[in-house]
C-alpha cells in the first residue's frame, strides 16, 4: 500500500493502550538524505479560541506505528506526562 501525504492527513490516529482518539496528521517529520519518514505530528488543541496558543504537540515516533489502515493509524507509543484521562478529555474535543 502506498500513500501521499493528503492520504496521512485524513487519516484518524488512536492510541491502542486507551482506545482514544489522538486526532488527525498535521505534519510528518523525515530524514532529507535518506526520504525515510521518522514521526508523525499532530498539533495540540488551541486555548482559549487559540488566543492563548497551543498545548504541547504530539510527537509520535515512526516505529511506534502499529497498523495503517483505511482511515485510522493505531499507535502504542507512551505520551510523557500525558494521563488516559487528558487523552480522553482531546478526544471530546475534536468531534
Amino acid at each position: 500500500m502506498t500513500c501521499c501525504f493528503e492520504d496521512l492527513r485524513n487519516k484518524e490516529i488512536i492510541h491502542l493502550k486507551s482506545g482514544s482518539k489522538i486526532g488527525f496528521v498535521d505534519d510528518v517529520v523525515f530524514e532529507t538524505r535518506t526520504a525515510k519518514i521518522c514521526d508523525l505530528i499532530v498539533h495540540g488543541r488551541s486555548r482559549f479560541f487559540g488566543l492563548f496558543g497551543r498545548e504541547a504537540d504530539y510527537v509520535i515516533p515512526w516505529g511506534d506505528i502499529e497498523i495503517i489502515g483505511e482511515d485510522t493509524i493505531l499507535v502504542s507509543c507512551d505520551f510523557p506526562g500525558v494521563t488516559k484521562k487528558q487523552l480522553t478529555g482531546f478526544k471530546s474535543l475534536l468531534k
